[in-house]
């Protein structure tokens, strides 16, 4: 069962300003509550790009980047010389 892509948008509006007062209101560089709602922004992006690719066959022009594509980049860069 898919959801209504507008839930799923309003859902990851809520997750970047859920992510902005964290961020604005932090105590440290590594404080949990900003690590959470950056996870939580990639989850709602996830669901709304699912949630619209379901209703619409469409995309958005975003990627999701995670430490592993990070790794990724890096091994290419040394493997062309850069």
């Amino acid at each position: 069962m898919s959801i209504d892509p507008r839930v799923a948008l309003e859902a990851l509006v809520s997750a970047f300003e859920e992510h902005l007062a964290a961020a604005t209101g932090k105590r440290d560089d590594d404080d949990p509550a900003v690590e959470s709602a950056f996870f939580n922004v990639a989850d709602s992006f996830e669901a709304y790009e699912d949630a619209l690719y379901a209703a619409t066959g469409e995309f958005t022009p975003l990627d999701v980047y995670d430490d592993e594509d990070d790794d990724e980049d890096d091994e290419d860069d040394q493997d062309s010389g850069n």
